[in-house]
């Protein structure tokens, strides 16, 4: 007989058996023709211009990782929520468990509401256009010879 932390395990073991195997069986099914339009960069269907070493603006990532947070937020404000509106609970405990669960999640909010504010008072959340940098490529091979080549693989 299986405890509920190995029947979690067996789940666990199981989920990695079958990605495994489905990426495997995945390899060995699909064809590799790789070729030169394949492996050229991508850039939403427009040719790409200039060095894809291009660097973006650290605020992309930083309202991306927000973004993220508060979403972790909401995922553990509804079941909480959920809980603390179950008068049966609250009456069960003499309503301790409510002061207990509401101080928690007041806690966890005000964690929140100070990174908030701190990303805020940073001017993280403010959205300006940067102008983008093209970094200088210091290369062995002179510029003339890459646009050569550039130009033999240009379509007409």
């Amino acid at each position: 007989m299986l405890t509920d932390f190995g029947t979690i395990l067996l789940f666990i073991i199981a989920a990695l058996v079958l990605a495994t195997v489905m990426l495997g069986a995945a390899r060995l099914l699909r064809p590799s023709r790789p070729n030169e339009e394949k492996l050229s960069t991508y850039e939403s269907g427009e040719e790409p211009e200039g060095n894809a070493g291009v660097q973006f603006n650290v605020r992309f990532y930083v309202v991306a990782l927000i973004f993220v947070l508060f979403e972790v937020e909401l995922l553990f404000l509804f079941p909480w929520s959920v809980v603390f509106g179950n008068e049966n609970l609250i009456d069960q405990t003499d309503g301790l468990w409510g002061w207990f669960a509401m101080a928690e999640m007041a806690t966890f909010v005000a964690v929140l509401t100070l990174g908030l504010a701190y990303a805020w008072g940073k001017g993280y959340l403010d959205w300006v256009r940067p102008t983008p940098r093209i970094p200088e490529v210091k290369s062995p091979v002179p510029i003339e010879l890459y646009d050569a080549i550039n130009q033999k693989y240009e379509k007409p």
